[in-house]
């Protein structure tokens, strides 16, 4: 029986206020709550002076999670491989703060201000830049940009093969085929075109197919065990929530708990944080968010694929049973 259209309006009229509720809270209360929490910063250099930065850095309760080194070269190594955002050396010229925009600029001026704001007044305070953002990208932008087009189009691919009614291995190729195509388009734009990547091509273009292929065979493995409920969760996780609790556009520690975990559990913000480790670092820190990535796409495959034999598997409906024979002059007479 269908809904009465008085109903259906006024469903509508609920929906909208709710959904425009839900995406604000996703998207506007991470934003407005930006601060560090347990962020993994490096101190470096002799005692007492270094003793003296880790305490400063400690008096902030829960806003840094502090990693004492040797030297300059051992904070320099352990910023590259992306065990800290930055370190502080201490020195006889005072504090040498080394950064890592790339990482995060937002990160990189926090720590800028958080050490000179703790120096005497007049103290010189020396920042070194070692893993620079790219030129094309100074500020992080285009790079915290990117999300949401993958999201996209993961979310149309895994929509697409649903309401095309794709099953099984068909389903599969469809949802690998179409990553793979945007992985190449998105690399030639944002690296050979645009500039904000600066890795290897073609590790780049696998990160972001990767990324597009989790998404879509994710959405669309919902759909093929939960029907257009599926497409509904689908939404909620990678666009609302995997975009917005990404943390690509300041740093996961940045965001309120336990959004930044969250986050970083869901396809966009692991393929954020991957396509940094591959564009700007060499691929440091890249097997967790690799494995969370892979973990989706071959969960996302496995239930298209096996919903799809399901369906292959299912028995045909009872044949419908003959009516009586027409009626017709010669039985009639013979009758």
């Amino acid at each position: 029986m269908s809904t009465p259209p008085d109903r259906r309006a006024v469903a509508v009229v609920l929906l909208i206020p709710l959904v425009v509720t839900l995406a604000l809270w996703a998207f506007a209360w991470p934003a407005a709550r930006i601060a560090p929490r347990d962020l993994p910063v490096g101190v470096a250099g002799a005692a007492p002076a270094a003793g003296q930065l880790q305490q400063q850095f400690e008096q902030r309760e829960g806003a840094f999670k502090v990693h004492r080194f040797d030297d300059e070269a051992a904070a320099r190594e352990a910023i590259e491989d992306r065990v800290v955002y930055g370190a502080v050396v201490a020195g006889p010229e005072g504090p040498h703060v080394l950064t890592a925009s790339a990482a995060s600029p937002v990160v990189a001026q926090l720590l800028r201000e958080a050490v000179t704001a703790a120096s005497p007044e007049g103290a010189r305070v020396q920042v070194t830049d070692v893993v620079a953002a790219p030129s094309g990208d100074p500020r992080g932008s285009a790079l915290g940009a990117s999300v949401l087009p993958l999201a996209l189009a993961g979310m149309g691919a895994g929509a697409a093969v649903t309401m095309l009614g794709l099953r099984g291995a068909r389903a599969a190729l469809t949802l690998t085929g179409s990553a793979a195509l945007v992985g190449l388009a998105a690399t030639a734009v944002a690296h050979s075109w645009l500039g904000v990547i600066t890795g290897g091509w073609w590790a780049e273009a696998g990160v972001l197919a990767l990324t597009v292929l989790a998404i879509s065979a994710a959405v669309a493995g919902l759909a093929a065990l939960l029907g257009p409920r599926g497409l509904g969760i689908g939404g909620l996780l990678m666009i609302l929530l995997g975009n917005s609790f990404s943390g690509v556009t300041s740093a996961p520690q940045l965001l309120p708990d336990p959004v930044g975990v969250i986050g970083q559990w869901l396809p966009p913000g692991a393929g954020g944080s991957l396509l940094r480790s591959v564009a700007f670092f060499d691929g440091g820190a890249a097997g967790g968010p690799a494995l969370i990535l892979a973990l989706w796409s071959a969960l996302g495959l496995a239930a298209v694929l096996v919903a799809g034999r399901r369906v292959a598997a299912a028995p045909a409906g009872p044949a419908t049973p003959a009516g009586p024979a027409p009626v017709t002059r010669e039985t009639a007479m013979t009758g």
